[in-house]
């Protein structure tokens, strides 16, 4: 099993392999295959050392991956609540923040729903 960027590598074919490193997507994957010359058909556990060694070191200089990428989403996120933004906002109280509807869906962000929400039903005052 290959071991690129800290991210153990299924037995694919690297096309879709490559995938398993967080910001790196088919295309990229593919890119760096046409470059060093490898088949895309070809299986990660086929795969010499000196292929993954170089896999490895076009993916560490050519693309921001794994720890670096997500350090630098994390980043943006803590800059746009620092500033006070509305979207910096939204992220702080857990809310989508593309401007999707929130009365009815958006449960993905918001979480299950809350006991309690729906208004009990009021009983009518009996006359004495």
């Amino acid at each position: 099993m290959a071991r690129i960027e800290g991210v153990n590598l299924p037995n694919k074919r690297i096309e879709y392999a490559l995938r398993y490193i967080f910001g790196i997507g088919l295309k990229s994957s593919q890119d760096i295959l046409t470059e060093l010359n490898i088949s895309f058909d070809k299986r990660v556990n086929d795969l010499t050392n000196d292929e993954i060694a170089a896999i490895q070191k076009v993916v560490s200089t050519k693309y921001k991956a794994e720890g670096e990428l997500r350090k630098e989403i994390t980043q943006n996120i803590k800059r746009l609540q620092e500033i006070g933004s509305y979207r910096g906002l939204r992220h702080k109280k857990g809310l989508p923040v593309r401007g999707q509807r929130t009365k009815t869906n958006a449960r993905t962000r918001k979480g299950p729903r809350k006991a309690g929400g729906q208004v009990a039903l009021k009983r009518k005052a009996t006359k004495k």
